[in-house]
């Protein structure tokens, strides 16, 4: 399986010294490593294109000739690319493919034969990072002089040089790759026991598992075990909570579950976790149980607890971790699998209605009510319809927001509903929260309000269009607080409702 078909790159900064209107084939400098870095990805199979904002056209400061006689001569000093994608118009001119639009990337993936999602895009500015997230790729920043601080701090990714991008790429499809592959017709036991959300991002890996395997067994938590039963080739669902895992843990019987666990009779059991969790305490269980063969991800030295294990760096986002042990055990993703979070789910048309999603599993990734109830009123007033959802428990919540004709569906939508009114819904206004990748499974843009408590690079939605609003600078940046530790909660709370609107339109235009 690769996990890229295609690198597309931003001309001035990036592949080549920017020198504002350009129109002298001459003047034509690569940046340090350019054509080192190109060859690299060519020769693993990887298409390279380029997609470049070019409002000299527009403006009338440089011709349409003469940016094509630049072009040209980029490709004589690094190679030919799979495709050129440019925008000509002036920044006024309301265009749909002038960056941060995602016009020219969807352009560039379907002369590509491919999709956004299996694109990375690697640029110089913030600009480029948001065309990417618009349409479900995977941006990548190359940070020059130029590059405003903020810029490179909110970044996703970012590496130093397109040395390091080349490096980034390969390292990640690296990560996906088989060295062995295990025996077919195995019984294998997929362990995620945390949030449904958590356990969609796995998705993609217990497909690939199940693509050798017999049979598939995932033994899911009291709040992923519906989720479980969603995802493409599962065939059972065991339930046992896990005290080490679960923020609210119940009583573990140690004995019960180990009896329990081998009872299943199966091969081998894969353990998956988010890069702070431990999988050693779930180890030990499937030890106990007498599964033959255990792997997981594992920081800390295992003894004899693991057969497989893996480690990889902290920053993979979290559908490549999983497909990277998975891959490590022997079951790595066919190339007929794009790598998409799925679920199954019937024919859904789009409609064209919204839905705000204002709950959270920890209060510090959720605005207040009184602001998310501000979103909805705006959104109306834009003339989208809203459905506000929300669990039972959250019913006090979704009618505080459903207001100026938004309707509540709080408590009304158990998961696989949710699924399919995500569907056919035209985008999702949410936090970093399940049903943000739940929409991602089902391909439904995502406005995403984005706590930086945790990376975005790791935990945003995957491989969907998508707009990050949020203050990604605040105080309260990286420390996985669950409640927010500055008052008047600024990092959502700050986010103006008009763009939340605007963010909307530039989805669903």
């Amino acid at each position: 399986m690769r996990l890229f078909d295609a690198v597309l790159f931003d001309r001035d900064g990036t592949l080549i010294e920017d020198r504002p209107y350009n129109g002298d084939p001459e003047a034509v400098l690569p940046m340090p490593g350019a054509k080192q870095a190109l060859d690299r990805l060519r020769s693993r199979g990887l298409k390279t294109g380029v997609v470049s904002n070019q409002s000299g056209i527009g403006r009338g400061l440089v011709s349409a000739e003469q940016v094509e006689s630049v072009n040209r001569r980029v490709e004589e000093l690094l190679g030919p690319f799979d495709c050129w994608h440019t925008c000509p118009h002036a920044p006024d001119a309301g265009c749909a493919c002038r960056k941060p639009n995602p016009g020219l990337i969807r352009r560039a993936a379907a002369t590509l034969g491919t999709t956004p999602g299996r694109c990375v895009v690697v640029g110089d500015i913030d600009s480029d990072v948001q065309a990417a997230l618009a349409c479900g790729a995977l941006p990548l920043m190359v940070p020059t002089e130029a590059t405003r601080v903020a810029e490179v701090a909110t970044a996703p990714a970012v590496v130093r040089d397109l040395t390091g991008a080349a490096d980034w790429v390969l390292a990640r499809m690296d990560a996906v790759q088989a060295e062995q592959l295990a025996p077919s017709g195995r019984h294998v036991l997929a362990v995620r026991t945390d949030g449904a959300g958590d356990l969609l991002l796995c998705g993609p890996a217990i497909r690939a598992i199940a693509h050798r395997a017999a049979r598939v067994t995932v033994w899911a938590g009291q709040q992923n075990r519906v989720a479980a039963r969603l995802l493409p080739g599962v065939d059972e669902v065991v339930t046992h909570p896990l005290p080490w895992i679960d923020a609210r843990p119940r009583p573990f019987h140690f004995e019960r579950v180990v009896e329990s666990v081998g009872a299943l009779g199966v091969d081998e059991a894969i353990v998956f976790t988010s890069y702070h969790q431990s999988a050693l305490p779930t180890a030990l269980v499937l030890r106990e149980a007498g599964v033959p063969r255990v792997s997981a991800i594992s920081a800390d030295y295992p003894g004899s607890l693991l057969d497989v294990r893996h480690r990889v760096p902290d920053d993979l986002p979290e559908p490549v971790r999983a497909l990277s042990l998975a891959a490590a055990a022997g079951y790595p993703l066919p190339s007929t699998d794009d790598g998409h979070l799925r679920v199954v789910l019937q024919g859904v048309e789009r409609g064209s209605h919204v839905v705000l999603h204002p709950g959270g599993s920890a209060p510090a990734r959720a605005c207040s009510p009184k602001v998310a109830a501000e979103f909805a009123r705006r959104l109306r007033r834009a003339g989208y319809p809203v459905y506000v959802t929300g669990s039972a428990a959250e019913r006090p919540l979704t009618a505080q927001v459903a207001v100026d004709g938004a309707v509540d569906l709080g408590g009304r939508t158990n998961f696989a509903r949710l699924a399919k009114l995500l569907a056919g819904a035209a985008c999702l206004v949410t936090g970093n929260t399940g049903p943000a990748h739940l929409a991602s499974a089902v391909g439904t843009p995502v406005v995403s309000l984005f706590a930086p408590t945790i990376a975005f690079g790791r935990w945003g939605p995957y491989r969907t269009a998508v707009v990050r609003l949020g203050d990604q600078l605040a105080a309260c940046r990286d420390t996985r607080a669950l409640q927010c530790p500055v008052p008047g909660h600024p990092c959502l709370d700050g986010i103006d409702p008009d763009e939340v609107v605007r963010a909307v339109g530039r989805l669903v235009r």
